[in-house]
């Protein structure tokens, strides 16, 4: 599976309580290649874990791979920014929004349901992979 990782899919796959537990580790299980994912999306993970190191070894592992530079898809951001203000989208949402813009083959792998409403490319649905009770 070629995905993109949502912070909630992260939280998920760790915490062992969340409601979503299972469906993550079921997905986790499937994964063959790493996810794509941001910082912005490792430092909400990370807060919301209450712990870098739990974050930061599913990037060791292999199980999650950087591979967003904010510097230079700042005008991009921006422009997503403006479009979405009125749900007042996080950083992170709009870096993934635009990783789905640059690696159109990858699902975005999440539990949030604003990704239903985001566009890539200003029209295009943006492909998901979600909890069924999501």
């Amino acid at each position: 599976m070629r995905g993109i990782a949502d912070t909630g899919f992260i939280v998920a796959a760790i915490h062992r309580s969340d409601r979503y537990h299972p469906w993550a580790a079921q997905i986790a299980g499937q994964i063959t290649e790493p996810l794509l994912t941001c910082e912005a999306v490792l430092a909400e993970a990370a807060f919301h874990l209450r712990s870098s190191s739990a974050v930061l070894a599913l990037v060791r592992a292999g199980m999650l791979k950087i591979a967003f530079d904010a510097q230079r898809e700042l005008d991009r951001l921006l422009e997503l920014a403006q479009s979405y203000a009125g749900r007042r989208p996080d950083l992170a949402d709009l870096c993934l929004i635009r990783m789905s813009e640059l690696h159109p083959r990858h699902v975005v792998v999440t539990i949030d349901t604003d990704f239903r409403v985001y566009r890539r490319n200003k029209r295009d649905a943006i492909p998901l992979l979600y909890p069924p009770e999501a």
